[in-house]
């Protein structure tokens, strides 16, 4: 099973891509960056064009992407909803099944804590995937976090499949 695990954004929106569920190894991560003076409309069809590059050259699966948080700055939440809508659809042109994570699931399945800073989330993602560094930028390091909370989910769904069986 392989993942792409998005963290969207208008100005930068991280990837990662791992393979596996039980013990997955990572693949490729990065991010995708759009110019701040460019029209909206040209930085999201960049975003759309990239992930859909990324969605042919990597093969997924599956698309796993962090759910909207809504913070107290609205503009700033249209701008990640709007780039969220392209990556969503880029994922749904290719037809690949597709999960959404809250900020709050992600760092729970990563950390064991809810609250964990982004720090605290990369560092775990370079421990569990037993990666020489931390992954730059934190994007990318969240979006590997995304499709690693994926892969944890999916493998424990399997599992409670088994035993119901």
């Amino acid at each position: 099973m392989r993942i792409l695990g998005i963290d969207p954004g208008l100005a930068v929106t991280g990837f990662g891509v791992i393979d596996g569920s039980g013990r997955p190894t990572v693949v490729r991560f990065g991010d995708v960056r759009t110019p701040a003076r460019a029209p909206e409309p040209v930085r999201l069809q960049r975003i759309h064009a990239h992930v859909q590059e990324l969605i042919r050259e990597l093969a997924p699966d599956m698309l796993a992407v962090e759910q909207l948080f809504f913070n107290k700055n609205t503009r700033s939440a249209m701008a990640v909803g709007q780039a969220r809508g392209v990556i969503l659809l880029a994922a749904a042109q290719a037809g690949l099944e597709i999960h959404e994570f809250t900020p709050l699931e992600v760092k729970l399945a990563v950390t064991g804590q809810g609250r964990a800073t982004k720090d605290q989330v990369a560092y775990m993602v370079k421990a569990l995937r037993g990666l020489d560094e931390v992954p730059k930028p934190d994007d990318a390091a969240d979006a590997l976090a995304v499709a690693l909370t994926c892969a944890q989910t999916a493998a424990t769904k399997r599992r409670w499949g088994d035993a119901l069986k």
